[in-house]
Order: C-alpha cells, then sequence, then structure tokens
C-alpha cells in the first residue's frame, strides 16, 4: 500500500471516530419511550428519536394508566387500575403486568387477591425492589421483582393515594391523596406513616426536588402548587399557576420545575430560585404526565385526549416534536438500562 493511500485511510478513520464520538456527545441518553395509552388499554413503544410509535402491546386487561421498567430496561411493570378515574365508580383493578419490551409480551402478572386500584409502579433506588400504589388498600404495597410476590405494604392511612415519589436515599415516600386532599409522608424502611399533610380539598400528583428538600402536589382545587418543606412537613409557599396544575417533575440540574396545565393545554415552567412561572409552552389538548430525559436535554409531555407526546427543548423551551401515541396517552417511562 503506497504511504498516500495509508494516509489517506488514517485521516478516513479519523474522521469516522471523532464523527461518531461527537454524535455520541450530542445524542440523548435514552432508550424507547414509553406510553401507557389507556384508550386501548396498551402500552406504546416510541422511538424518542425518529419520533414515532413503533408497537403497542396488549395489556390483557382492563386499564393501565402508570408504568416504570426494570433496572436494566428490559422489563416494564404495568397496574391495571380498571375503567374509572380516581374516586369515581367502576372496576376496580386487581393485578399487574409484566412485559418483555424486546418479545413485546406480557410474560407475568402479580395478582393482589382483590380489586386494589393499584396505580403507580416506582423502582426503590437503593433496593430494587418495586413499590406500587394500591388505592383501596390504603397503602403502598413492595413487590420483590425477582420472584413477583408481594414482601410488605407501607400504610398511607389516607384514601386514594394515587402517586407518590420516593427520595433518592429510597428511605421515604410521599403520597398524594387525592380526594382527602394531603399528602402522607411514609417512612419505607419501618414500613409506617409519618405524618399527613393538609393540603387542599382536593390534590394530584406530586414530585421531588432534586435535594429532596422539597415536595410539589398540585391544588385542583385552585391554580397553584403546594410547595412543601419535607424538613418540617409543613407548606413552605404557593406557587400562582396560570391554570390548574397536574403532573410535575424537576429537571436533572435542579433549576426548573415543569407541570402540566391540563385545562388550559399548556407546561408551566417553574423557576426555582424565584418559584415563579417563568414560561408556558402551547401543548395538544390535556397534558397530563411530564417526563424528563436524565441528560437534561429534553421534557416529555403525554396528551390524553389528544393521544400525542409532545417533545419538548429544555434549552430553549420550545416544542420539538409531537409524535402521535394511542388514545388516552398517560403515564411514561425510559426503558434505560441502569
Amino acid at each position: 500500500m503506497r504511504l498516500s493511500q495509508v494516509r489517506f485511510f488514517a485521516l478516513s478513520l479519523l474522521t469516522l471516530l471523532c464523527s461518531y464520538h461527537l454524535l455520541a456527545q450530542s445524542s440523548p441518553a435514552t432508550g424507547p419511550l414509553l406510553v401507557a395509552n389507556k384508550g386501548d388499554n396498551s402500552l406504546g413503544i416510541i422511538d424518542p428519536i425518529a419520533g414515532k410509535q413503533l408497537a403497542e402491546i396488549p395489556e390483557g386487561g382492563i386499564t393501565g394508566h402508570e408504568v416504570t421498567t426494570s433496572r436494566d430496561g428490559k422489563i416494564a411493570y404495568v397496574p391495571i387500575y380498571g375503567n374509572s378515574g380516581v374516586g369515581q365508580p367502576g372496576t376496580d383493578g386487581s393485578n399487574m403486568v409484566v412485559i418483555d419490551l424486546a418479545a413485546r409480551k406480557v410474560i407475568g402478572n402479580v395478582d393482589f387477591g382483590k380489586g386494589v386500584r393499584p396505580h403507580l409502579p416506582v423502582i426503590g433506588p437503593k433496593n430494587g425492589l418495586l413499590y406500587v400504589s394500591t388505592e383501596l388498600n390504603r397503602s403502598i404495597t413492595i413487590i420483590d421483582p425477582a420472584t413477583l410476590k408481594i414482601v410488605g405494604s407501607v400504610p398511607t392511612g389516607q384514601a386514594e393515594s394515587h402517586m407518590f415519589a420516593i427520595t433518592r436515599d429510597g428511605r421515604r415516600a410521599y403520597t398524594a391523596n387525592v380526594g382527602p386532599g394531603t399528602v402522607s409522608v411514609l417512612d419505607l424502611e419501618a414500613k409506617k406513616t409519618l405524618a399527613i399533610i393538609p393540603v387542599s380539598q382536593q390534590v394530584q400528583r406530586i414530585s421531588l426536588a432534586v435535594d429532596d428538600s422539597l415536595a410539589f402536589t398540585s391544588d385542583v382545587t385552585k391554580p397553584q402548587l403546594a410547595v412543601i418543606d419535607t424538613a418540617t412537613n409543613k407548606i413552605k409557599t404557593w406557587i400562582p399557576l396560570p391554570g390548574l396544575g397536574y403532573g410535575s417533575a424537576t429537571t436533572p440540574d435542579g433549576r426548573w420545575l415543569v407541570i402540566a396545565l391540563p385545562l388550559i393545554h399548556q407546561l408551566g415552567v417553574i423557576d426555582l430560585m424565584t418559584m415563579k412561572v417563568a414560561h408556558t409552552i402551547d401543548l395538544p389538548t390535556r397534558p397530563q404526565e411530564v417526563l424528563v430525559s436524565p441528560d437534561n436535554k429534553v421534557v416529555y409531555v403525554s396528551c390524553d385526549q389528544s393521544g400525542k407526546v409532545a417533545v419538548i427543548n429544555v434549552a430553549d423551551w420550545t416544542v420539538k416534536s409531537i409524535i402521535d401515541a394511542g388514545p388516552g396517552a398517560d403515564g411514561l417511562a425510559l426503558a434505560i438500562g441502569q
């Protein structure tokens, strides 16, 4: 091989490697995006890079509202809630399905033994156990994902414990109790209720600050967000909103809290330094749940009545794309190995 050919080959290889390195740096750290499509009782698998739903996996149940994945991102857990809204008459779900994402089929089931309306699944950040809100039992049920056996429960002391958030150390959980309008503070290790915080006549959804110092829950009787000091378990302040709030999440850098505003079809962006809404972004009909990518680059927002998932750029708070999901798009999760 001539020297000129060697040089050309070396230069081409170097260019290819540099391009690959830059692509790896610029690509979001993400796997498939999962969405609970309540309208057709399925779990949607979305390619967030291509911006399209690739498949829908039948759940074989009534309706699953929320989803989470195993630590390796290969398995999805979908509690089957039932065919009604929280606190409304309807069927009472009694099981959770386990889905193999590569095979795209249900491979397991957890039977709670009776109707409990299981709703939100969360993997414990330290112990790897699976926590599921079981509303009619007024509890958080603990499941060993390796055996799919129920290994314990934590009482919430309140009805309609719909959503919850777990601290980064895995020791505490905070539940949003919809009808009572309260937040329960739970000791997950001792399996007991530590406190019940009155908030409003009705609340929805809950999230935590990056350092777990604050909990946020939406007052759904007024357009305002309650900010709870987790050191004192008291309301620290209220943040006025342009419309009633719903699902929320903090960005990984701790700077922003993003919140769905379903009745005005917007996403609100709250500056956590000033505790004020800094931006609003128009979205498809009825935004529900928000999920921030781990790389802090985009926010995914499920939009229930329109069957869409909106993708928002964090850098400039603009809509990057709108993805067609399934009817009743709600719960979101990223299938990323940890």
